[in-house]
């Protein structure tokens, strides 16, 4: 008995049901933009040389047919491109958010100064507070 793998590799490349999808998938980010990665992602290459395109729902599919001509170009080989819904790739989850900014000693006696001539005690150290969170926003808005 011989094996059968490359006769089998080369009959699903034939056909087009091999898994990855050759330069296209390696420059996909780069040829068309990161808002459309993330809502298409190229899933296989048919028989005829189509490269089928995996998107989030028919709105997204409708939109890159319209624009099919100008994403080929950026592709290598200028494949025909067709657009389905279907399964993405998971998005990489976004790191979390820093820490809210401390207020420094200045900025919290700045806060209390200015809630100062407030004679609830409550209401004096509740806008101190809001006081303290602008101050602190506001520094963070400059340093940018």
């Amino acid at each position: 008995m011989e094996p059968l793998g490359e006769e089998i590799r080369a009959e699903m490349h034939r056909v087009g049901a091999e898994s990855g999808v050759g330069d296209a998938g390696s420059v996909w980010s780069a040829a068309v933009g990161e808002e459309i990665a993330r809502n298409a992602w190229p899933a296989r290459t048919q028989a005829d040389g189509t490269l089928v395109v995996h998107v989030r729902d028919a709105i997204w599919g409708f939109e890159l047919t319209q624009r099919a001509a100008e994403i080929s170009g950026r592709l290598p080989g200028r494949p025909r491109l067709r657009f389905v819904p279907g399964e993405l790739p998971e998005a990489p989850t976004d790191p979390s958010p820093p820490p809210p900014a401390e207020a420094t000693p200045e900025q919290a006696r700045e806060a209390a100064s200015l809630a100062a001539a407030i004679e609830d005690p409550n209401l004096r150290e509740s806008v101190a507070k809001v006081i303290k969170a602008a101050l602190v926003r506001a520094a963070a808005d400059r340093s940018v």
